[in-house]
């Protein structure tokens, strides 16, 4: 059960990488240093809170602040991508992490040496052993391990875990299907291969350092790298998905206080979350230590 969730959370961790590097600069308003965000007014009964995280860390930099923890307990509900703890979801998981067709006849004899290339300098694995996953799974599997530790922690998990023992709603606002339906149209293969052949470990020290930080405005600079993505990309996997998880949040918040838990990415910009919800007429605020 914790390696097919691990699995997920690497998945959702692609998306932020592939987030981290494509969404526009914007002239919105510097946003505070702070992952916690109250949303209030607009009708709500109960204030509610959004929350940025970076999906999965190295347990040595793992934290969760007083100041998250305690607007996680007065919280009625979890709200985050994806539903991890729903039986249905980890079973469609498991279904595409496998591939339609092996990788050997997916790929080009090019791009299949280029994959062994960076398999084997980031993994030690060889393309022959991943012939049978989606490319997916495989930069999937490759973005744990940018890491460089083994002994990963995944917010996600955490949440839920609390969640439960709380006996709480988790509520996913979209699907694992969903998550690997976007990416794979979005990119083309060359697009998903020169995305890891580019990635370097220092810029997963440099997240790190900014998500340890809770500088928002330093995790957006990310942003600015578009070689290897247009805004037609960029809608389809940053500014589309928000505006619909946007969307959702009148019926989720219309009864309950919800911490609302999503990858950091997707909160700056003019299309981030957080400037989606002030335009819609809700009061959003940095929580502060």
């Amino acid at each position: 059960m914790k390696t097919r969730f691990q699995f997920i959370c690497a998945v959702v961790a692609f998306f932020f990488f592939v987030c981290s590097d494509i969404s526009a600069q914007t002239k919105t308003s510097k946003l505070e240093n702070s992952l916690l965000w109250e949303v209030s007014g607009n009708g709500l009964k109960k204030p509610s809170y959004l929350y940025g995280t970076i999906h999965m860390i190295c347990a040595k930099d793992y934290f969760l602040s007083e100041k998250a923890k305690t607007a996680f307990e007065k919280s009625d509900k979890l709200i985050l991508e994806i539903n991890f703890t729903d039986p249905n979801e980890m079973s469609q998981m498991q279904q595409l992490a496998m591939g339609k067709e092996p990788l050997s006849k997916k790929l080009t004899p090019e791009q299949l040496a280029k994959l062994d290339v960076i398999l084997k300098k980031s993994t030690g694995m060889s393309v022959q052993q991943v012939d049978s996953f989606s490319l997916l799974t495989v930069l999937s599997l490759i973005s744990m391990k940018s890491f460089g530790c083994l002994d990963l922690k995944f917010y996600e998990m955490e949440f839920s875990d609390v969640a439960k023992k709380r006996n709480i709603p988790i509520v996913g606002l979209e699907t694992v299907k969903s998550q690997f339906e976007i990416l794979e149209k979005a990119y083309t293969n060359d697009e998903m291969l020169g995305l890891l052949e580019e990635s370097t470990p220092e810029e997963a020290v440099q997240l790190v350092d900014a998500y340890k930080s809770e500088n928002i405005e330093a995790m957006y600079a990310f942003s600015t790298d578009k070689r290897f993505t247009s805004e037609k990309t960029k809608k389809q996997i940053v500014d589309d998905r928000n505006l619909d998880w946007v969307k959702q949040v009148p019926e989720l918040t219309k009864q309950n206080s919800v911490f609302m838990a999503v990858g950091a990415a997707h909160l700056g910009g003019e299309f981030g979350i957080i400037n989606l919800l002030r335009k819609e007429g809700y009061t959003v605020k940095p929580v502060m230590n």
